[in-house]
This record gives structure tokens, C-alpha cells and sequence, in this order.
């Protein structure tokens, strides 16, 4: 009995052992269950979506109004500032809509003078020209440009003179500028308003500034950037800027929702030029700043009106579109850019555009209207 024992442990060893050799005989029960043998997928990362690269517009920007334009060489020459009379025997002008820049100097009280800066296209006909005021020069100096004007008292001349780094003054009786074509009469005014400049002409005249101005002489709004008036400000349908006592001689601008666009207004009415276009821009900027009459240079002549804007501050309004925003303006040396902080505290951008730029007095009472 015992030995059948240990004869059938043996056999039943035996076949123990050969079924384990063939890998045929014993299963454990994980490996008999089907689910056990598929593999379970790897569930792949989510791929990101990439963040789309900001469109950049290679053409160059024209250094006055911020556009773009399709040929660099057509900013290949210097921009060409002209003085233009704005009392309302002066009018109708002419060339203003073809401005990049259009400055609204004091002439006196309740009085106003205007400069007209072409660069990145020029008005066949400016005019009437009259002459300088001493603001012109840190106004125009940043830009460098080509001077268009009818002289000045002989103190303003010789400030302009000190300055000739910066401007070339070509004045229609200057030898050498007078008799090119560059200044012409209109035979049906006034002599105090006959004198024409036709800036491209006058331009072709210049040795010393021939150049571009070398930066936008606004903070232009570039790329993805947005005008400050897109972010904040008010609404500001209609712009009064007084330049008289009280509100006894204003200038003013009505935003036209049409053309998109401010439309000026003289103090004795619509701003229309000789073509009878009315006087339009996209921007508008009014710079408070102090102004006096004085002589600030030596030699003969009457005091000139006299406004503060070298190494100094004050307040300025901007609008573009229907809306405004305020801040804070300063300007250093008379070749130094206008630097503007709105009162958010962030620095100002300017819509690409023609910009016309009031200088009222430093607490003219600027209306809007919303």
C-alpha cells in the first residue's frame, strides 16, 4: 500500500513537472480572463494650439501722421512747414486738407495764425503766407524742416537765425528763393494776403535740411496698439477752444460720423477753404500752455506773442472719433518732442492721421460736448 503510494506521488510529480516544462499545464486565473489580455490605450497629450503671431505691417510709417505708405522713397525728403494768415479777411485759404500736421498758434488776443506742415503729400497751393512767430521754432525744431513764411520782425529773425540747425528758413524775398516759382502771387487779394507758397517747389530749394524727420513727431499707435480714446476717455462729439476773453472768439470742431472725421469751425463760422472743401481732420490735440506778448532776442521790432512750451508742462485734451481724453504734457529742450500722459497715468496714443494742435492759453476753458 505504501509503496502504490509512492509510485502514484512520483507519476503524478512526474507530470507535474513536464507540464510545467512545456508551458502547457498550469494557468493561473488572471491569464484566463479576456480582459485581462487586452492592453489598455495610452491616452495621447492634447496638443496646444498655438498662439497666432501678430500680423506686422512691413511698409513704412510717414513720420507726420503715422500712416503707412507703399514706397519708403516717397518719404525720402525733408517735410516743409508754411505760415498761413487765419484772421477772416485772409480766407478762403488754400492747401490746408493736404497737411499732415496743422499747428493754431496765438497771434494776439482773440487772434489766431496757422502753420501747415506737408511731408507725406504736398497741396500744389499754400496760402496766404504770413510770417513767423516765435512759437515756431521748438514747434517746427524736432522735425527739421523746410521753412516757408514772409520774414518776421527783425528780432524774430535773428531767433530763428540762432536756431538754423534746426530750420531752414526760406522766406519769399530771400536771394536765391525769390523769382524760382517756389512763391507766387494770387492777383485777385490784398497784397497783405497775395503771397502763395507751393511747398514741393520751395522744398527742391533746400542745401541743409533735406532729410526725413528722423521720428514720428506724434506717439502714434502702431501694430495691435489701440488709440487711447478706444480704452478710456468721454464722449466728445463737439470741441470749443476759446482763444478770447471768455467765450468771445472760439474755434471749435464737430466730429462728422460720416467721413469719420472733425470738421473746424472759424469763430465767425464753417472753416471752408477756396476749393469750398470744409476744413477736416482726423485728430485733435489742444495744448494748453502760458503765452505773452514779449521779445525774448535782441534787435528791433514789437513784442510777438510768446508761448512757454520749452521746458515746461501743462494740460492738454486729445480727441479722435467722437471721444477725448486729458493729461499732462511736457516738452524739454526746443529740438525735444511734446512727451503726453493721459491721467490714467499711461502714456497717450495717437490714432494714424492728419492732427491739427491748439495752443490756447494755459486755462482756456476747453469745452466738450458730448
Amino acid at each position: 500500500m505504501q509503496a502504490l503510494s509512492r509510485r502514484t506521488a512520483l507519476v503524478t510529480l512526474a507530470g507535474a513537472a513536464g507540464a510545467i516544462a512545456t508551458g502547457c499545464a498550469v494557468t493561473s486565473p488572471e491569464q484566463t480572463n479576456p480582459r485581462a489580455s487586452v492592453t489598455a490605450p495610452v491616452s495621447a497629450a492634447p496638443t496646444p494650439t498655438p498662439t497666432p503671431t501678430p500680423t506686422v505691417d512691413p511698409r513704412p510709417l510717414a513720420p507726420l501722421t503715422g500712416r503707412p505708405v507703399a514706397d519708403a522713397a516717397s518719404l525720402a525728403h525733408a517735410a516743409v512747414a508754411v505760415k498761413v494768415s487765419d484772421v477772416q479777411s485772409a480766407h478762403p485759404q488754400y492747401g490746408l486738407n493736404e497737411a499732415d500736421i496743422v499747428f493754431a498758434e496765438p497771434n494776439g488776443i482773440s487772434y489766431i495764425r496757422l502753420c501747415a506742415v506737408f511731408h507725406s503729400r504736398f497741396a500744389e497751393s499754400v496760402g496766404p503766407v504770413r510770417s513767423i512767430r516765435p512759437v515756431d521754432v521748438p514747434l517746427l525744431s524736432p522735425m527739421k524742416p523746410v521753412f516757408g513764411n514772409t520774414a518776421a520782425a527783425n528780432w524774430v529773425m535773428r531767433y530763428v537765425a540762432s536756431f538754423s540747425k534746426h530750420l531752414e528758413n526760406l522766406y519769399s524775398f530771400k536771394a536765391g528763393v525769390h523769382g524760382t516759382g517756389a512763391y507766387t502771387t494770387f492777383p485777385h487779394r490784398a497784397r497783405v494776403h497775395s503771397v502763395c507758397c507751393h511747398p514741393d517747389k520751395l522744398r527742391q530749394l533746400a542745401t541743409q535740411n533735406t532729410a526725413p524727420p528722423a521720428r514720428p513727431y506724434l506717439p502714434f499707435a502702431v501694430g495691435e496698439e489701440l488709440p487711447s480714446t478706444q480704452t478710456a476717455g468721454t464722449p466728445a462729439r463737439s470741441i470749443s477752444v476759446p482763444w478770447g476773453p471768455g467765450d468771445t472768439w472760439n474755434t471749435s470742431y464737430h466730429y462728422d460720423a460720416t467721413s469719420r472725421q472733425y470738421l473746424r469751425n472759424e469763430p465767425w463760422g464753417r472753416h471752408v477753404l477756396a476749393d469750398g472743401q470744409r476744413v477736416r481732420t482726423d485728430n485733435v490735440i489742444v495744448i494748453r500752455a502760458r503765452w505773452g506778448m514779449d521779445k525774448i532776442f535782441e534787435g528791433t521790432g514789437a513784442p510777438d506773442p510768446v508761448v512757454h512750451i520749452i521746458n515746461a508742462t501743462g494740460t492738454f485734451f486729445y480727441a479722435h472719433q467722437g471721444r477725448c481724453v486729458t493729461g499732462t504734457w511736457t516738452k524739454g529742450a526746443v529740438d525735444e518732442l511734446f512727451e503726453f500722459t493721459t491721467d490714467d497715468g499711461s502714456p497717450l496714443k495717437v490714432a494714424p492721421g492728419r492732427t491739427f494742435i491748439e495752443l490756447p492759453q494755459h486755462d482756456a476753458k476747453v469745452k466738450l460736448t458730448a
